[in-house]
């Protein structure tokens, strides 16, 4: 496991993931997948008569992609045992086709639990745009095993 134990956490560590360009295939998939086709979503024509003046990304779509940049920064590799909650989630600014967003994840809270094998993470999310303008932020809470925890799964036959 190359994923940290809730021990190894600092409250105040930021890190930031690699960056990931938006493009029309994304929205369309997501699209399709999600069974939203809201018009600012998927139609040109619509979307460049609104006060925005084109089609932006599904907001749904910009708090996937931080979960999957989240996971990029490896951090959580065999250590996360699950996720607990996404709170406060804010949509800033809108995610336009072909902007180029990372994560920055900043933790604000690391705390053990009555079980000793786990402990619980609390990080600020923050997705960030090619201009570094924030477009969604959010807290993530995670379940995070302990360092006693990773030994006793290492040590099971």
């Amino acid at each position: 496991m190359r994923g940290k134990c809730i021990e190894e956490f600092e409250v105040g560590q930021v890190d930031e993931s690699r960056a990931r360009t938006i493009t029309e295939t994304d929205v369309v998939q997501f699209s399709w997948i999600s069974g939203d086709v809201n018009p600012m979503h998927t139609d040109s024509v619509h979307s460049a008569k609104s006060p925005l003046g084109q089609r932006i990304a599904h907001g749904a779509l910009g708090l996937s992609v931080a979960t999957g940049l989240s996971a990029s920064l490896g951090y959580l590799d065999g250590t996360a045992i699950a996720a607990l909650g996404i709170d406060e989630w804010k949509f800033i600014k809108p995610i336009l086709f072909n902007d180029t967003i990372r994560l920055r994840a900043t933790v604000v809270a690391v705390r053990p639990t009555s079980k000793p094998d786990r402990g619980v993470l609390v990080r600020r999310m923050d997705l960030l745009n090619q201009h570094d303008d924030v477009v969604q932020t959010g807290l993530m809470t995670t379940m995070v095993l302990t360092i006693a925890g990773r030994k006793a799964i290492k040590n099971k036959p």
